[in-house]
C-alpha cells in the first residue's frame, strides 16, 4: 500500500560510498547488493574474462582496470527500507564526479583498508563529506588480512579526520587468526569461517553468545581472554555511540569485516538502516527567496547531479539523474526546468541498476531516477512541477590539466564537436572554445580523464583523437560589469575563451600571470569554480 510521500520518504536510505582506490570500494558494493538481495552473485573484481564483472562497473575501462571511473546508482529493498547506492569514483582524477554525487547523498559510508588505514583520496573525500555536513559510517575492510591494530586505526580516525570514532563490533584478531567480532551492544559474537564464501548457501556460522561456552568452538582460551580484553580497553577509551552525535557529522560508528569474504556487511547494512538519516529538508530558492524543501511536501521537486550519456551504446541515450527531494513522482507526469522554463513529459523514467534499468512507475524523496533526454538536461538543472524551485547549483572546478584535442580524420571534426560538447555536459571533462583558432581546448583534473576520454570517443562516437600539450597551464572563469569585461576580452583577446555555456573564461600560461592580470585589472574577479544550474 503506498503511503502518503513523508512516509515513504521516510523508508529511504540514500547513501555514498567513499574511498582510496584499492581499499575494497567496488567489492563492498557488490555485496552489499548480494546481502540485500538484489543479485545472487557478487561480481569477481580479481577474476578472469567473463567472469571479471561487475555490476556497478559498467564501462568497458573500467572492467578491463578493475576500477571505477564513473558514478552509478543502484536500488534494492531491504527489511522493508529502501536503499540508494550511489557508488563514486575512487580515483582522485574523478574527484568532480565525486563531489556531485556527494550532493545527491544522504550519508557515507567510508571504507578503509584494514592494513593502511587512512589513505590520502580518503581523506579529500572526506573533507568534501565535512563541507556538505554528510554524516559517516566507517567500515573497517579487509580484516581477513594482516592489519593495523584496531586501536591503532582508532586513534588515526580521531587525530586525522577530527572524528570520534565509536565502534560497534570488535574484531577477535587479523590476517590468519581472524575469527569473527563481538557485537559490542548484544554482547554476541558473530564467528568468521574463511571457507564460507566458498560454499555459497551456507555463509558464516549464526552468532553465539559472546559469555557462554559456544564461544569456545571458535576462540581458543587465550583469544577469548584476549578479545575481551580489548574489548574493555576500548570501551573505557571510546565513547558510547551517540545517534545524534553521528547525525550531526561529529561521530562515526565502526564496523568492521572482510567485504570479499562477505563478512560483517550484513551488519554494516543493519546499521545503515537503523542510523543512517533518511531525506532531509533541502535549501532552495523559490521566485529568489529562500526556503526548505521537505521530503513530504506535495509538489515534486528534484535536481540535476550527472548526466550519463551511452550507457546503452546501441540507442545512443543519454540519461540525467534526477535526485528527488520531494512529493510522489509518477510516470507520465510534467516536470518543468527551472532555468530555461522547458517543460518535459517524463514518460520513461528509469529506475537504476548500475547499467541495467527499469521503467519506473513512481519515485519518493531520497530515490533516483534516470531521465532520458536529447540535451534539454543539464548538471545543476533544478525541476518541479511548477518551475518555481531552484535547489543550489553544483561546482564547476577549475581543472589542473589542460589540452589540445583533434580527430585523425579531419573530415570528423563536426562530429568531435558534438561528441566533446555531449561529454563536457556530463561534467566529465570541461570544454573551452579559443576565440581565436579552432582548436579546442580541453580541461581536466587528472590525465586518467584523458585516457577515459580518448578511450570513450573511440567506442562510442568512433573518433581517433590525440591529445597534445596546450600553451596554458590555467583557467579561470572571469566576471565584471559589462565595460571592464570588454575592455579585458581586447586586451587579452588570443587568452580568451568561451566553456559550454558560453560564459568567458581566462587561459593562461602560469600562476604567475593570472595574479599579475588580477592585479592589474581590479574590476575583474577571476574564479576557480562556476556554479552549474
Amino acid at each position: 500500500m503506498i503511503q502518503s510521500p513523508a512516509a515513504e520518504a521516510a523508508r529511504r536510505r540514500t547513501f555514498a560510498i567513499i574511498s582510496h582506490p584499492d581499499a575494497g570500494k567496488t567489492t563492498l558494493t557488490e555485496t552489499l547488493l548480494l546481502s540485500g538481495g538484489a543479485i545472487r552473485a557478487a561480481g569477481q573484481v580479481r577474476a578472469r574474462g567473463e567472469n571479471r564483472r561487475t555490476r556497478s562497473d559498467w564501462m568497458k575501462i573500467e572492467r578491463e582496470r578493475g576500477i571505477s571511473v564513473s558514478a552509478s546508482v543502484m536500488t534494492f529493498d531491504h527489511q522493508g527500507l529502501i536503499f540508494n547506492l550511489l557508488d563514486t569514483p575512487g580515483h582522485e582524477d574523478f574527484s568532480e564526479d565525486t563531489y556531485r554525487t556527494l550532493t545527491a547523498a544522504d550519508a557515507a559510508v567510508m571504507v578503509l583498508d584494514a592494513a593502511k588505514g587512512i589513505e590520502p583520496q580518503t581523506l579529500k573525500l572526506f573533507e568534501v563529506c565535512r563541507l556538505r555536513d554528510i554524516p559517516i559510517v566507517t567500515f573497517i575492510n579487509k580484516m581477513d588480512r594482516e592489519a593495523q591494530d584496531p586501536l591503532e586505526l582508532l586513534d588515526e580516525i580521531a587525530s586525522k579526520l577530527a572524528l570520534n570514532p565509536a565502534p560497534l563490533f570488535w574484531p577477535a584478531g587479523s590476517g590468519g587468526r581472524f575469527k569473527g567480532m563481538l557485537d559490542l551492544r548484544s554482547r554476541l559474537f558473530q564467528p568468521f569461517e574463511r571457507s564460507a564464501v566458498e560454499r555459497e548457501q551456507a555463509g558464516h556460522p549464526p552468532p553465539v553468545p559472546g559469555d557462554g561456552a559456544a564461544m569456545d568452538a571458535y576462540l581458543t582460551p587465550e583469544e577469548r581472554d584476549e578479545l575481551l580484553e580489548s574489548v574493555e580497553l576500548v570501551q573505557g577509551a571510546s565513547p558510547a555511540f551517540d545517534p545524534q552525535s553521528f547525525l550531526e557529522g561529529h561521530m562515526t560508528p565502526v564496523f568492521f569485516g572482510s567485504a570479499l569474504r562477505r563478512f560483517g556487511v550484513e551488519q554494516l547494512l543493519d546499521g545503515l538502516g537503523a542510523y543512517a538519516p533518511p531525506p532531509r529538508p533541502v535549501p532552495a530558492l523559490r521566485a529568489d527567496v529562500e526556503t526548505h524543501v521537505a521530503p513530504g511536501d506535495p509538489e515534486v521537486s528534484g535536481f540535476v547531479f550527472k548526466v550519463q550519456a551511452n550507457m546503452d551504446p546501441n540507442h545512443r541515450d543519454r540519461i540525467a539523474f534526477l535526485r528527488l527531494c520531494s512529493g510522489r513522482f509518477q510516470r507520465g507526469m510534467k516536470l518543468k526546468v527551472q532555468n530555461t522554463g522547458r517543460q518535459l513529459s517524463v514518460n520513461a523514467p528509469i529506475m537504476f541498476f548500475a547499467s541495467d534499468r527499469e521503467l519506473a512507475e513512481e519515485g519518493f524523496a531520497g530515490d533516483v531516477i534516470g531521465i532520458p533526454n536529447h540535451g534539454v538536461l543539464r548538471v545543476g538543472d533544478s525541476l518541479s512541477e511548477t518551475g518555481a524551485l531552484r535547489f543550489a547549483g553544483l561546482p564547476n572546478f577549475a581543472p589542473e590539466i589542460l589540452q589540445r584535442v583533434r580527430v585523425k580524420d579531419p573530415l570528423k571534426a563536426k562530429h568531435l564537436r558534438r561528441a566533446l560538447e555531449g561529454l563536457a555536459e556530463e561534467g566529465v571533462t570541461q570544454l573551452f572554445r579559443p576565440v581565436i583558432g579552432s582548436d579546442f581546448i580541453v580541461g581536466a583534473v587528472g590525465q586518467l580523464q584523458f585516457e577515459v576520454m580518448a578511450d570513450r570517443l573511440a567506442s562510442e562516437y568512433q573518433l581517433e583523437v590525440i591529445f597534445e600539450s596546450s600553451p596554458y597551464t590555467e583557467a579561470r572563469w572571469v566576471t565584471g560589469s559589462q565595460a571592464d569585461l570588454g575592455a579585458f576580452s581586447a586586451a587579452y583577446r588570443s587568452a580568451m575563451a568561451e566553456d559550454i555555456d558560453g560564459q568567458p573564461v581566462f587561459l593562461s600560461k602560469s600562476g604567475w600571470e593570472t595574479g599579475y592580470v588580477a592585479e592589474r585589472y581590479s574590476g575583474i574577479a577571476f574564479a576557480r569554480t562556476r556554479e552549474r544550474g
